[in-house]
């Protein structure tokens, strides 16, 4: 195990987005005081010639790809150009100059839309490309996969150690709230709160309320991914997640009880429900020593009070 010095240079690319910000909390927690941070302003990652020359001048040992275009359901349909396009470009602009630069060490985000809509349960590494992707998402799921398999093929080719992490349903500090285009947890977080505000008597679901969903804490996630750049972890892909999934009914019944809104739930199955269910296997990053720490219930409370303070529209 080779773990990188506490002063080591280590880039977070995206690390305004919620995974990006959780990586850099938990960087500085355990110590990290080198962490290389640029806005897009600053570095715009859909310009290769800028990435190729910053990753050449400023070196790091270390790189999060964490950077991308992502939403909920809604804007991952609506916007499937952009999702498709701008996931390409950043991902092979970053690992590509990274290894140009000469940097042999890289996590890269991906996410469990990358299997397909009707895996076995729960979903192993090993699923991947075995069937169809869930239609609604299915531009960003290819851009991820695209992220995978060029960490492995420069693995192959260059000898790199870029390794991938597949996240399950993220939430937390830094979310987006956006009714339009963010993800079930953080829209309920909204919806439940505002229905509170207004006396409302009845809180609208999307969906049937049935498809089952795993979610995870995002420090959680950022955790995971520093336990393998500290373990020298630089080849394939894991998922991370906490092993245990609830249904959309479930979840909302949890958000309004944190929430504290006591009227009754409404689904409106005209909505679409995605796909059916997705639990991952997290068999692997078990066997090489981590786990999720934080509840779902602990989590939306957590996240709820960041909604409170920082993150309310």
């Amino acid at each position: 195990m080779t773990a990188p010095a506490k002063d080591a240079k280590i880039f977070v690319a995206g690390h305004r987005g919620m995974v990006g910000s959780a990586l850099v909390r938990t960087l500085v927690a355990k110590g990290y005081t080198n962490i290389l941070q640029r806005t897009r302003h600053d570095l715009d990652l859909l310009d290769q010639s800028a990435v190729q020359s910053f990753l050449k001048v400023e070196q790091p040992e270390y790189i999060f790809l964490a950077a991308a275009r992502v939403g909920g359901i809604h804007a991952n349909n609506t916007y499937r150009a952009d999702f498709i396009y701008e996931n390409l470009m950043v991902e092979a602009n970053v690992i590509h100059g990274a290894q140009q630069a000469g940097i042999n060490k890289m996590c890269f985000l991906g996410s469990s839309c990358i299997y397909p809509r009707d895996c076995a349960q729960p979903i192993k590494e090993e699923y991947l490309l075995t069937g169809p992707l869930e239609p609604t998402n299915e531009p960003y799921a290819l851009a991820k996969i695209a992220g995978i398999k060029l960490c492995e093929s420069y693995n192959r080719q260059y000898g790199t150690k870029y390794v991938s992490v597949m996240p399950t349903n993220l939430y937390g500090p830094n979310d987006n709230y956006d009714l339009n285009n963010s993800h079930v947890l953080p829209a309920l977080i909204r919806k439940a709160h505002e229905a509170k505000l207004r006396g409302d008597k009845q809180l609208v679901v999307w969906g049937s309320g049935r498809p089952m969903r795993e979610f995870l804490y995002v420090d959680d996630m950022a955790d995971a991914c520093v336990f393998l750049m500290e373990h020298d972890v630089g080849e394939g892909w894991l998922n991370v997640g906490t092993g245990t999934d609830v249904t959309i009914r479930e979840l909302a019944e949890t958000v309004m009880a944190v929430v504290g809104f006591t009227g009754d739930i409404v689904f409106d199955d005209r909505k679409p429900d995605g796909t059916p269910r997705k639990l991952l296997d997290v068999a692997r990053m078990r066997a090489i020593g981590w786990e999720a720490k934080i509840n779902l219930r602990e989590g939306i409370l957590l996240a709820y009070s960041d909604f409170l303070t920082s993150a309310r529209p």
